[in-house]
């Protein structure tokens, strides 16, 4: 469900994509394929691709904010926060949240896609392992140069995975569910809920700073340019369904 005050638009071959202060919209809907069609199996491996190599950079960009020191994505703020509180990694957090979100789609009647539950599983991996052999950053250029890196690679990222059309992510799918059952816009939603996370973890004692301000500002306009830069060119016939009744119009950024 599209906010109204929405004012960024690009567009591409599978749809129209829209974001507003980070939010990354998608108004069309992924169309059934024909097997028997010679282009739809590597139409399908591209998406695939696309998906979990989007995925897998998530979770690496995301530890590289960490190692920057200089402020987290607002989910990640408490992911971190409970991380500190619990004893466990960042990754299995994030994926042990991610499931619990996902258990509140059921009474939000949202339907998750491909991408929703690989996105729970694969984001959560990938952080772990890059936190595992990449260190802290020291002095200001290179936690500077980290944090940049971080930041565009998640753009990149997001783009990757976007594109490929298979769901939301469980967090997305909140706000669009809260969105649709309680009537508020979603940047209304998406701000109520954010801001809920990043204080939640500050006080649990996740990391906020000029990182997270930095994210919040350049993350929209980033996936704007990445979801034009991997858009996949619409088989002849439409693409593999693997979901079906996924939501018509559903924010698609982690």
């Amino acid at each position: 469900m599209v906010d109204p005050a929405s004012h960024a638009t690009g567009c591409h071959a599978a749809g129209h994509y829209h974001h507003t202060g980070g939010l990354v919209l998608s108004s069309r809907p992924s169309r059934p394929s024909r097997p028997d069609r010679p282009d739809s199996s590597g139409h399908l491996a591209r998406r695939l691709t696309q998906l979990y190599g989007g995925l897998v950079l998530y979770g690496a960009s995301s530890a590289l904010l960490v190692r920057s020191g200089l402020g987290l994505e607002p989910w990640n703020v408490l992911h971190q926060g409970l991380a500190e509180r619990t004893g466990l990694s960042m990754g299995v957090v994030l994926t042990v949240v991610g499931a619990l979100v996902l258990l509140l789609w059921i009474p939000l009647r949202q339907r998750p896609g491909l991408g929703t539950v690989s996105n729970v599983l694969v984001i959560g991996a990938a952080m772990d392992a890059t936190l595992a052999v990449v260190p802290d950053a020291h002095g200001w250029p290179l936690r500077i140069a980290v944090l940049v890196a971080g930041i565009v690679l998640n753009g990149a990222a997001t783009g990757l995975y976007i594109a490929a059309r298979f769901g939301p992510g469980p967090r997305d799918g909140l706000m669009t569910g809260l969105n649709r059952r309680t009537g508020l816009s979603v940047r209304l939603v998406r701000t109520a809920v954010e801001i809920t996370v990043v204080v939640t973890g500050f006080a649990l004692g996740g990391t906020v700073g000029v990182g997270t301000l930095l994210y919040a500002v350049s993350i929209g306009p980033l996936a704007q340019v990445f979801l034009r830069v991997f858009a996949v060119p619409a088989a002849s016939d439409g693409s593999t369904v693997v979901a079906a009744g996924q939501p018509r119009r559903a924010i698609l950024r982690r």
